[in-house]
C-alpha cells in the first residue's frame, strides 16, 4: 500500500494552471525525486505536500490520512530548505533541539535525541557553535539534523544542495543517500539537477509545465524514456537524437549517405515502411571498438568525421558528424583520435530507443 499519495492535484495561480492533475504514489521508506526545468511546478508541488500552498483541487494522503486541508503543523512533516533557515542566535545544539522543545519534550530526552542525530550526521564537534561559524556544508547538515530529530512521517527537501560548490555538493549528496539508507525515512526531494535525481532516487517524477512526463525508477527513466523531453532532459551528455526513416525492417540514417541500421529490439510493435522516426542513443551506447559490449546482439559500425574531442580523464567524449547530423560517443581515454579525422563508431542498438517525431512519444 502506498504511504504517500497525490491524487489528481491541481493548482491555479490566477489564470495559470501551475499543476495539471498530478498523480503520484510512494511506498513507505521510498526516496521520491521531483525533477524538471525551472518553472515546471516541482516546488509548488512540494509546498502543497507541506501545506504551505493549498491546492486548487485534488487530495494529498499520508499513511491513509487525507491531509489536504490540514495545517502544516498537523501533518507531521519536516522540511529542509535551500537557504538552511537556521536561527543565528542559537547554537547548533539549540537549533536541532528547538522543535522538540516546542513540543514540550523534557530536557534530558532532548539531549539524547540531539546526541543521536549529531552522531548520525557526524556533527558532534559542532554542537556548541553558531551558524555563522559553520561552512555551507555544515549548515546543511544542521538543517538536516533539525528535521531528522523530529522523526516525522515524511521529509521534504527543497533543492538543498544548490547553494554548495560542486565538490561539496557531491559530498553532501552522498551523506543524504547514506542517511536514507540508515534511517529508511520517506523522502520527497526537489531538484533541477538530473545527476542528483539519478543517484538519490528510488523513484523519479519528471515534470514539465506542471504535468507529469514520466514516473519510474532511475533505470527506467534513463534507459526507456517515455518521450523526447525526458530523453533529452535526463542524462549528461544528453541522449543523441538522430532523424531517420524506416526502410526494409531497419532505419535509414544520415540522409544521402544512407547508413541503414537494424530496428532496435526495444521496438516490438509494427512500424510502417517509410515512416519518419527519431533514433535515441546514449553516448555510452556509441563507442569505439574497444569499448563495445561483448554481449551486445546488434552493433552497427558508422564511420564519421570527429569534430570535437573532450577528454574527461577516465574516458573521452568524441563528437562525430555525418551528412550534417552530429552525435556524441564515448571512447577509451587512450584512443588516438583528432579533430577532422575519420573515426569508426560502434552503435549498440540493444541500447537504442525510437521515438515518433510527431507525438514525441517512444515507440514500443
Amino acid at each position: 500500500m502506498s504511504f504517500l499519495e497525490i491524487r489528481n492535484l491541481k493548482k491555479k495561480i490566477g489564470t495559470v494552471e501551475v499543476l495539471k492533475g498530478i498523480d503520484i504514489s510512494l511506498e513507505k521508506g521510498g526516496f521520491l525525486v521531483l525533477v524538471g526545468p525551472s518553472g515546471c511546478g516541482k516546488s509548488t508541488l512540494l509546498n502543497s505536500i507541506a501545506g504551505l500552498l493549498p491546492p486548487t483541487s485534488g487530495d494529498i494522503v499520508i499513511d491513509g490520512e487525507v491531509v489536504t486541508d490540514l495545517h502544516p503543523s498537523k501533518r507531521d512533516i519536516a522540511m529542509v530548505f535551500q537557504s538552511y533557515a537556521l536561527y543565528p542566535n542559537m547554537t547548533v545544539e539549540e537549533n536541532i533541539a528547538f522543535a522538540l522543545e516546542m513540543r514540550g519534550i523534557d530536557k534530558a530526552a532532548r539531549a539524547v535525541a540531539v546526541a543521536q542525530v549529531a552522531k548520525t550526521l557526524q556533527i558532534e564537534h559542532l554542537l556548541k557553535r553558531r551558524p555563522s561559524q559553520l561552512s555551507g556544508g555544515q549548515r546543511q547538515r544542521v538543517a538536516m539534523g533539525r528535521a531528522l530529530v523530529r522523526q516525522p512521517r515524511v521529509f521534504l527537501f527543497d533543492e538543498p544542495l544548490s547553494n554548495l560548490d560542486a565538490k561539496l555538493r557531491v559530498e553532501v549528496r552522498a551523506e543524504i543517500k547514506a542517511l536514507h539508507q540508515n534511517t529508511h525515512a520517506t523522502i520527497v526531494y526537489v531538484t533541477h539537477d538530473q545527476i542528483e535525481a539519478m543517484t538519490l532516487a528510488t523513484k523519479i517524477v519528471v515534470l514539465k509545465e506542471g504535468a507529469v512526463q514520466q514516473v519510474g525508477t532511475p533505470a527506467e527513466i534513463y534507459n526507456r524514456p517515455a518521450n523526447l523531453f525526458v530523453a533529452d532532459f535526463m542524462g549528461s551528455p544528453a541522449m543523441n537524437m538522430l532523424k531517420g526513416i524506416t526502410s526494409h525492417g531497419g532505419i535509414s540514417l544520415f540522409g544521402d549517405v544512407g547508413v541503414t541500421v537494424p530496428m532496435p529490439s526495444s521496438v516490438t510493435s509494427a512500424v510502417p515502411e517509410g515512416k519518419s522516426v527519431i533514433l535515441g542513443l546514449r553516448p555510452e551506447a556509441i563507442t569505439d571498438g574497444g569499448l563495445t559490449d561483448p554481449d551486445a546482439r546488434s552493433i552497427a559500425p558508422v564511420d564519421a568525421e570527429a569534430t570535437m574531442i573532450e577528454p574527461t580523464g577516465s574516458d573521452t567524449f568524441v563528437t562525430g558528424r555525418l551528412d550534417g547530423a552530429s552525435f556524441t560517443g564515448r571512447a577509451r581515454a587512450e584512443v588516438a583520435v583528432s579533430v577532422g579525422q575519420r573515426f569508426r563508431f560502434a552503435f549498440n542498438l540493444d541500447k537504442a530507443v525510437v521515438f515518433d517525431p510527431d507525438s514525441g512519444m517512444r515507440i514500443s
